[in-house]
């Protein structure tokens, strides 16, 4: 074993990742009889053989210290006489191990795992808490649905359109469900943690990045649910509606700053109509008179797939009319694209832009199209999502966002 700066260093790691997971430990190991097996000089010792043994580059040598780590977390168990007597410890003791070895070939990933390990043994109240009172059943449930459909189903679904589907990716559709799942749980969570004042304009803004009309979408089943939370959730549908024209403008500015100059004072007008309608309508959101309901479902699976079925038959129909008519312009193609997705469209006629294939004018009408047209998929959403009620107040906005969107470029033309 060469004793160089990469080992003292790799040695000084697992020293420091040892006294860090003892402490914790030798703060709730206790006193007397009944007192844990190991502390925070156990710990040090369990690390350094780690490193040690993995410098000597013997794995022999790394395997016998292993078992002989294991085989004391597994007598200390036996011999536990606390009241408490689970495995936390032992399990920590040999993971300790495994970090001390990993100093020596990883020491980034070995110092990462040593603070998650240290902050889960810190966290076991706090842990503990929202386990069991915190996080109801139906939560637990939702959560399992959710990462089922995002981990197990999507990258199972097939990955190509289907011509008996009218040429619909069926992974795109059920990635549209996830993402309506999920924003329908970034809301419940929002809800749960801030109230509902402030916690359903806020996921509205954040989710509005990834898909404003999922979000409105989502906003309106809520709605539908609880229409003691209709006011915030419109506040959140005109909220995404924010994200959207400041996503525009970054993709503007990303892809040429000069493009940015034309597009904003429409995006620019269009995202003040929008933070105006969402703060008029947040200044008029109530608490509920219970939180009950807050402890409910985080979403609805069968509403979540009807509303990405019925997103992706616009897409669906959209595409037919392409390939039946053909691209005749610019204009017409944005304006097609705009009913299932804004930023694809806008990136496009942007980029043709940079590369003189359009001229400025051109671009910022065919980027208008393209917000007009997914406004108009958004009030088709807001409308099977969440009634006649909600439909109306979040279309009036939409409109009045859409027209703050034309005015600059009506008054600007030549």
């Amino acid at each position: 074993m060469d004793f160089n700066v990469a080992a003292l260093s790799s040695l000084g790691l697992a020293l420091g990742l040892g006294l860090l997971i003892g402490v914790d430990r030798e703060r709730r190991k206790g006193h007397g009889r009944t007192r844990h097996f190991a502390g925070i000089r156990t710990f040090t010792l369990v690390a350094l053989a780690g490193a040690g043994t993995q410098l000597l580059d013997q794995a022999w040598l790394t395997g016998v210290a292993a078992l002989l780590v294991a085989s004391l977390a597994v007598i200390s168990h036996f011999k536990d006489r606390s009241p408490d007597p689970g495995v936390t410890t032992e399990m920590a003791l040999f993971v300790t191990f495994l970090l001390g070895v990993l100093t020596v070939p990883y020491p980034t990933v070995a110092a990462a795992g040593g603070v998650v390990v240290a902050g889960l043994l810190a966290a076991r109240e706090p842990l503990q808490r929202f386990s069991t009172r915190t996080l109801s059943e139906q939560e637990l449930r939702d959560a399992l649905v959710l990462a089922g459909s995002a981990l197990i189903i999507l990258p199972l679904a097939p990955n190509q359109p289907l011509a008996w589907l009218a040429g619909v990716n069926p992974r795109t559709v059920w990635l549209l469900v996830v993402l309506i799942m999920a924003v329908q749980a970034v809301g419940h969570v929002a809800l749960r943690l801030f109230g509902a004042r402030l916690g359903m304009p806020l996921s509205g803004l954040v989710a509005g990045f990834v898909s404003s009309t999922a979000t409105i979408a989502a906003m309106g089943a809520r709605a539908a649910k609880n229409s003691e939370l209709r006011s915030a959730c419109v506040a959140g549908a005109w909220f995404s509606t924010v994200s959207t024209a400041l996503q525009v403008m970054l993709i503007a500015l990303v892809l040429s700053p000069a493009s940015l100059r034309v597009i904003a004072p429409a995006m620019g007008s269009a995202l003040v109509m929008a933070l105006a309608l969402g703060l008029a309508a947040f200044s008029r959101i109530e608490a509920p008179a219970q939180d009950g309901s807050l402890n409910g479902r985080a979403f609805s699976l069968w509403q979540s797939i009807g509303l990405a079925l019925l997103l992706s038959s616009i897409t669906a129909v959209v595409a037919w009319i392409q390939g039946a008519f053909g691209t005749l312009a610019t204009f017409a193609a944005t304006a097609l694209a705009g009913f299932a997705d804004m930023h694809s469209p806008s990136t496009a006629a942007i980029t043709l832009a940079v590369h003189g294939g359009i001229d400025a004018a051109t671009m910022l009408t065919a980027v208008l199209l393209a917000f007009s047209t997914n406004s108009v998929s958004k009030i088709v959403a807001a409308y099977a999502a969440g009634g006649t009620r909600f439909g109306t107040t979040v279309s009036l906005g939409l409109v009045a966002v859409v027209a703050a969107a034309w005015l600059p470029w009506w008054l600007l033309r030549p």
